[in-house]
């Protein structure tokens, strides 16, 4: 069995580039956020629900799926990531939800 992820696995990373594997060319995101929930959720569950936003390139949008995503320092994660309503233009943004 494989050890479940909780934020703390996430939280030295932020800001850090994420090299996205199975895409047909080279993807970059950048993870910007470690949201987690608080209250009620927190008593009803195994571990703290969070979620993951990350920021990648405007324009090809990666569709929701499982990805490989390596870190700099050469960790590697694999996550379900979804595309997300992204009002700026600039970029495309990326959720990874843990329940």
């Amino acid at each position: 069995m494989t050890e479940q992820l909780t934020p703390e696995h996430f939280l030295p990373h932020v800001s850090k580039p994420f090299r996205v594997h199975g895409w047909p060319h080279p993807f970059i995101l950048e993870q910007v956020d470690v949201r987690q929930l608080e209250g009620w959720e927190k008593d009803r569950t195994a571990r703290q629900p969070f979620n993951l936003i990350f920021r990648g390139p405007p324009g090809e949008v990666m569709r929701e799926g499982l990805y490989t995503l390596q870190i700099e320092d050469r960790s590697s994660f694999d996550l379900y990531l979804m595309p997300v309503h992204t009002v700026q233009s600039d970029r495309q943004n990326y959720q990874a939800a843990f329940n």
